[in-house]
């Protein structure tokens, strides 16, 4: 089992790229795991027809006894989807819900249930303190990816990102693999991430062009892999899950 973590800074287009990918390799015939880290939980949504899964502290909340079919949802492509969720708005650590949900996950033995052949972490960047940085610390991910654009913002996170996973990489925990360019076709973006990219020492392992696809496969609620299974985005996906799980 291959356990990968991304992150990214809120509104890069991280969620996109992470389950464009997971249904991309499910197609290949992969068992794939993506577990959404973020408070919002929306990670899922492009593999479930556009409806947000109860989260993980949803049900917890809400429900006693919970089994692990409470907590994982099959969407498009035979993905696994698990939300961790939030607290209630105003209330509690968003980072603690993330520890809660893992530590769910882990005491109704969900990988050994399902035996995924990947699992996908798809965390929140814009901080990577307490919960935000389970994936990395906790021995859940084993390597990191940064999605990122040339804008200024998204550049400053993955600096903090990528500076998190060395400081962890020395405990012997997950190591950084390099960046994959979500490109929003801002002046000179290439240079500009391929510059960042060697100051935090690592690469830009892939780059995803800009497409209308992407925003008319959401519109439907799905992937492009799974709306628009020909084009050439989906094989840019493709080639991206064989890249990493290569």
């Amino acid at each position: 089992m291959k356990k990968i973590a991304i992150y990214g800074k809120g509104g890069i287009g991280k969620s996109t790229t992470v389950s464009n990918l997971s249904a991309a390799l499910a197609a290949k015939g992969y068992r794939v795991m993506q577990i959404g880290c973020d408070p919002k939980a929306d990670s899922s949504r492009n593999l479930t027809g556009g409806k947000k899964i109860p989260t993980v502290l949803e049900l917890l909340r809400d429900k006693e006894n919970l089994v692990l079919t409470d907590l994982v949802h099959e969407g498009d492509e035979g993905v696994l989807c698990v939300e961790a969720g939030g607290p209630v708005p105003g209330v509690g650590c968003a980072g603690r819900g993330i520890i809660t949900a893992f530590e769910k996950l882990e005491e109704l033995d969900a990988f050994s249930v399902y035996q995924p052949d990947i699992v996908i972490y798809d965390v929140l960047g814009d901080v990577v303190c307490g919960g935000f940085a389970m994936p990395i610390r906790g021995g859940y991910a084993e390597e990191v990816y940064i999605v990122s654009s040339g804008e200024m913002m998204s550049l400053y996170a993955a600096n903090n990102i990528a500076s998190a996973v060395k400081m962890f990489g020395k405990r012997k925990y997950a190591s950084l693999r390099g960046i994959i360019l979500n490109s929003k076709n801002i002046d000179n973006e290439e240079a500009l991430v391929e510059q960042a990219a060697r100051e935090i020492e690592t690469q830009v392992v892939f780059q995803i062009p800009r497409n209308p696809l992407i925003q008319q496969a959401e519109a439907l609620g799905k992937t492009v892999v799974s709306a628009f299974p020909d084009s050439e985005m989906a094989k840019n996906y493709e080639k991206l899950g064989n890249l990493i799980f290569s």
